[in-house]
């Protein structure tokens, strides 16, 4: 996640200043799909890695990270699955190809077109997560992780919030 800016206020002729403590060399990293299925409630499945800037740790999510999202959320979802995403760059790895080729009994997946996040429904998941945490003035990264993994848990049980994402695309389920 990029950091949000958000809008503030002060009197007129003084510049508000937010003091921050720390290197800032962490971050936090979120994968994750909204689920459709026409008749039953919109889902989403995330999962959240956090980086301190440690030598061996890993600084975002790798192709098996994204594997093991997808088994996941069909272990939750209990049928198959049309993943459609957007051409990220560990979308779209060798390993991830051998992954879809060996799974497509149960794994169809579309990708968007290059630049498209109009036509991403996560995208507006993104969003609403950024618009929350924008005036958050952290003490350090993990207050920062607890803001946006307590920001998903809400949206998991506002269905018609990943409704919206979805319908802000102009995109349709037809079967």
């Amino acid at each position: 996640m990029t950091p949000p800016r958000a809008r503030t206020w002060g009197r007129i002729g003084q510049t508000p200043v937010v003091r921050v403590r720390g290197r800032g060399s962490g971050r936090v990293s979120i994968a994750g799909m909204a689920c459709y299925k026409p008749g039953q409630r919109s889902r989403l499945i995330y999962a959240i890695r956090e980086y301190r800037g440690r030598k061996d740790e890993p600084k975002g999510f790798g192709w098996r990270d994204f594997r093991d999202l997808i088994v996941r959320a069909r272990l939750q979802l209990g049928g198959p699955i049309v993943l459609v995403w957007d051409n990220v760059r560990l979308h779209l790895t060798v390993g991830k190809r051998e992954f879809i080729d060996a799974n497509a009994e149960w794994l169809t997946v579309f990708q968007l077109p290059t630049y498209a996040p109009d036509l991403n429904p996560t995208e507006g998941v993104w969003s609403l997560v950024k618009r929350d945490i924008g005036n958050l003035a952290a003490a350090g990264l993990g207050q920062i992780t607890r803001a946006v993994k307590r920001k998903l848990k809400m949206l998991q049980y506002r269905p018609e919030a990943i409704d919206g994402c979805l319908a802000g695309t102009d995109l349709a389920l037809d079967l």
